[in-house]
């Protein structure tokens, strides 16, 4: 069945970074468009960044310039690199895919704070 894995969050200071990494199975990783989402306290999941397969991405206008998506279709992996992390970036990091969503994962904890 579908699996995805995500790592990497943590707690940092405004202004710094972090990179998340998701580990998918169960389907054909390259066939999909992927995406990066988040939900912070109170607050509906939104959609952070996509991409396609062949690495053609879109990000919210909140962290456009900031965060930086990727993917190796060999290792069926996604990556968020984060940087100029704000506190209002603070929320639970999971990926997904963007077209038909899968069974959520655990998700990574992202924590800006001085």
């Amino acid at each position: 069945q579908v699996q995805l894995v995500e790592s990497g969050g943590g707690l940092v200071q405004p202004g710094g970074s972090l990179t998340l990494s998701c580990a998918a199975s169960g389907f054909t990783f390259s066939n999909y468009v992927m995406g990066w989402y988040r939900q912070a306290p109170g607050k509906q999941r939104e959609l952070v960044a996509d991409i396609n397969s062949i690495g053609t991405t879109n990000y919210a206008d909140s962290v456009k310039g900031r965060f930086t998506i990727s993917r190796n279709n060999a290792k069926n992996s996604v990556y968020l690199v984060m940087n100029s992390l704000k506190f209002e970036d603070t929320a639970v990091y999971y990926c997904n895919r963007r077209y038909s969503l899968a069974s959520w994962g655990q998700g990574t904890q992202v924590t800006v704070s001085s």
